[in-house]
């Protein structure tokens, strides 16, 4: 079964830059869909950037132009390079993927607690 692990949050001014990984162990199999999510205290978590099979990545509006997702195949591990900081970017962020044979709603990671404040 595939196991994630999140890492690279922290604390950044506003502006700032973080970029954050995702180690992947276990083997994916396509058809697959892989994807950056975020949690703030007090809401719901919601979906940041995700690619099907690879391909384009797909953004929540409030983050275009700011945040890339992309996927580093040999070392297995995905990443979200973020960009332009804002506080409101304040956020648990998760990784998650769902492929065959895995539990329903895909596999996540423990997390990494990104903070934006002066």
């Amino acid at each position: 079964q595939v196991q994630l692990a999140e890492s690279g949050g922290g604390l950044v001014h506003p502006g700032g830059s973080l970029r954050l990984s995702c180690a992947i162990s276990g083997s994916i199999f396509t058809p697959y869909a892989m994807g950056w999510y975020r949690q703030a205290r007090g809401n719901e978590r919601e979906m940041v950037a995700y690619t099907i099979n690879g391909a384009t990545p797909n953004y929540a509006d409030f983050v275009k132009g700011r945040f890339t997702f992309s996927r580093d195949n040999a070392k297995n591990t995905a990443y979200l390079q973020m960009t332009d900081l804002k506080p409101e970017d304040t956020a648990t962020y998760y990784c998650n993927l769902e492929s065959p044979g895995g539990p329903p709603g895909g596999s996540w990671g423990q997390g990494t607690q990104v903070i934006v404040s002066s």
